[in-house]
Formats: C-alpha cells, structure tokens, sequence
C-alpha cells in the first residue's frame, strides 16, 4: 500500500483488491528471485474514522476473497503465504489482525494449506499472554516465529516478561523446525547483541558452533 498516506498492507482493505493482486504479484517477483519460499500478507488498517466493529465482516470478507486468490497464486510457486497478527495496544491501534485467534478463524474459513500463521510473540504477549498454551494450540498452523522482549521490543535477554530459553525449548519440544525471526530493536551492535543465541547455543552444549556461527 501506500505508506505515506498511512497504509500498512492492503489484504483485509475493502476496495483495493486491485492494487493488492498488484503488489501481490511484484511481491512474488522478488521472493523468486531470491529464494524466499514465504511471503508475509499484510492485512491492513481500518480505514481512519471508521468503526471497527461496523467494519469487521467486510474487511474479514475481503481478507478471505484475498487469501484465497493469493493460495492459489503462491501454490503455483510452491511459496506459503503467512498472516501475522499485530498487537493494538501499542504498535498500531488500527491494524486489523490483532490476535492468534481471530487468525486461526480466518485460516480455517480460507480453507488453505499453503496459508500459515506469523506468530510474533511480541505482539502475541501484548495482546492474549498464555504463550506456551497458545504455542501448543496453534503450532499446527505456525509457518514462521519471530521475537522481541515485552515491553521493549530489544534482543530477548534485554530485561522484560518473556523466558525466552523456556520458550525457546518449548519450540524444541513441540518439534519447531522453521526460522525464528529476530524482529526487534537492537540496543546497541547488532552483533554484540546476538551475543544471547551464543549463551544459548552454549547452555545446549554447541560452544564450538555458537562463536563460529556468530562470529560469521
């Protein structure tokens, strides 16, 4: 969408389908030209002034007749396509898609299997707490994790809520074997600050391969 005119993603947009398929097929473009097998659907904002109760059925019907062109679309390029709930409490009070739950209806309805939920514990955290029930619940769905602590959206050893080594042997358990995005502000370097996954790494008995990994 257009940024500086406040958008944030165009899929649950009522009237823009057509600049959504647009951006849908430039997003395409790029993924395969760098190999990336995952494209994050953004679902948008609701439009400024309105209601959101008065306008949920129709971004969530235009939210679906998008998903499903989309699936049908990334299919033919073996891509997945993801949805990511963001929290509207702090990061954007007008975003659409707020909860793991309001995905998980969304997905079902859509009925795709090439479809997936972006679970970012960040904004997770905000808005429904409960991660290791909501982990467990959801997994089936997850196509991709990403992280942050809660409340300053820094490295995950920063001070804040979350446990991330429990959370991090949660995923383990739980047979996780996709990427976990680092979607937060470093505080400082970015290398020094990954200097939390050489800890980890080392508490799991890989020394060798936690410097090499974060020295390259």
């Amino acid at each position: 969408g257009d940024q500086e005119a406040g958008e944030m993603g165009l899929a649950a947009v009522p009237g823009r389908q057509a600049a959504f398929r647009q951006a849908l097929a430039a997003a395409v473009q790029y993924a395969r030209a760098v190999g990336c097998p995952r494209i994050h659907l953004m679902a948008g904002r609701v439009p400024l002034g309105a209601d959101r109760a008065a306008v949920a059925d129709e971004m969530e019907a235009t939210f679906i007749e998008n998903l499903r062109y989309t699936a049908d679309l990334l299919a033919q390029e073996d891509m997945i396509g993801l949805v990511e709930p963001i929290n509207n409490r702090i990061t954007d009070p007008r975003y659409f898609l707020n909860t793991p739950h309001q995905a998980a209806a969304i997905l079902e309805k859509v009925g795709r299997p090439n479809l997936k939920l972006q679970l970012d514990l960040f904004h997770c955290q905000i808005m429904d707490g409960n991660l290791s029930r909501n982990l467990e619940t959801y997994f089936p769905l997850i196509g991709h994790i990403q992280i942050a602590q809660v409340p300053g959206r820094h490295e995950p050893d920063s001070p804040g809520e979350l446990n991330f080594p429990y959370i991090f042997e949660l995923l383990e358990s739980l047979g996780y074997t996709g990427y976990v995005g680092c979607e937060y502000a470093p505080k400082g370097d970015t290398l020094e600050g990954l200097g939390w996954l050489r800890s980890y790494w080392e508490s799991r008995g890989l020394q060798h391969r936690g410097t090499s990994k974060a020295a390259e």
